[in-house]
């Protein structure tokens, strides 16, 4: 079947049929390079044993690829008045629901398992909007074990944040906190010049695979990720000077001489097994 949507003739001639437009507050742009859309597809190796999660299908380019390839697609939409477009651009398909309703306020796992039962596999695929990728993410992460690979588009600079790995300038907070529940590869980059309208940065596709067995278990996660954001507060300071914000820097002499881990160390030089075993080691040694 010939995908139909997401050319730039489409799009442009959909939004002025339905006096339309991009609508800066939900970061709405729309893809119009066909390869594009179907490379994004491609990396996800969604099939018809597949339910997939679709997050802002806009007027519907990368849903109909989704549709054409998957089991079933449930799409989250935030913006009503797109609703009746969708509904008209995927008119021959029968495989997918739109719930308008935010991403960041629905019961993820509820949605989920309404059709998880006639499904091997669940992902999700989506543009993500810039202003909220990381609450998304991280926001999904935390809630649901269902979503077993993400495959996304994002600013580019996010996408090499999550997928840095230590010692580069890239390694940060978010590429532990997201590193920690999945392995995080980078498919390809997006240039601007592909959407309406052109955003004023690059984009790059990552995919996130989720362990089914983390390498590394925190005995208290929610310290092991407070941990983790103070150590990057201050990037330029060191470990010890940033940690010492929020516990007590013999503390952390101590755990540096313990782990053998130099004192001028800085937390971009760390692993997510280092930071790990120091917050196991704060749990159990701190004086609250």
């Amino acid at each position: 079947m010939q995908a139909k949507i997401g050319n730039k003739a489409f799009v442009d001639k959909t939004l002025n049929e339905n006096n339309l437009y991009a609508k800066k507050k939900f970061g709405q742009n729309f893809l119009t390079d066909q390869n594009i859309l179907s490379n994004i597809v491609d990396a996800s190796n969604a099939n018809k044993d597949t339910l997939v999660i679709e997050i802002g299908p806009g007027l519907g380019a990368l849903t109909e690829r989704l549709c054409e390839r998957a089991g079933f697609v449930l799409a989250y939409e935030i913006d009503s008045d797109l609703l009746p477009v969708l509904d008209k651009n995927l008119s021959e398909f029968d495989n997918y629901e739109i719930i308008n309703k935010d991403i960041l306020e629905v019961d993820i796992n509820e949605d989920i398992n309404k059709y998880k039962k006639d499904f091997k596999n669940v992902i999700l695929v989506a543009n993500l909007p810039y202003y909220i990728t990381t609450p998304i993410i991280l926001g999904l992460l935390s809630k649901t074990t269902l979503i077993k690979k993400y495959v996304m588009m994002m600013q580019v600079e996010v996408a090499d944040r999550i997928c840095g790995k230590p010692k580069t300038k890239d390694y940060n907070a978010l590429s532990i906190a997201v590193g920690y529940r999945a392995k995080a590869t980078k498919c390809f980059n997006v240039p601007r010049t592909v959407f309406i309208p052109e955003p004023n940065v690059d984009s790059a596709v990552i995919s996130l695979d989720l362990y089914d067995v983390p390498p590394f278990k925190a005995n208290d996660e929610e310290l092991f990720f407070k941990l983790i954001r103070e150590a990057f507060s201050q990037r330029r300071k060191t470990l010890i000077n940033n940690l010492s914000n929020v516990y007590s820097k013999e503390l952390i002499n101590k755990m540096l001489v313990d782990f053998n881990i130099k004192q001028s160390v800085r937390s971009e030089e760390l692993s997510i097994e280092d930071f790990v075993k120091i917050s196991d080691y704060i749990l159990n040694n701190r004086n609250d």
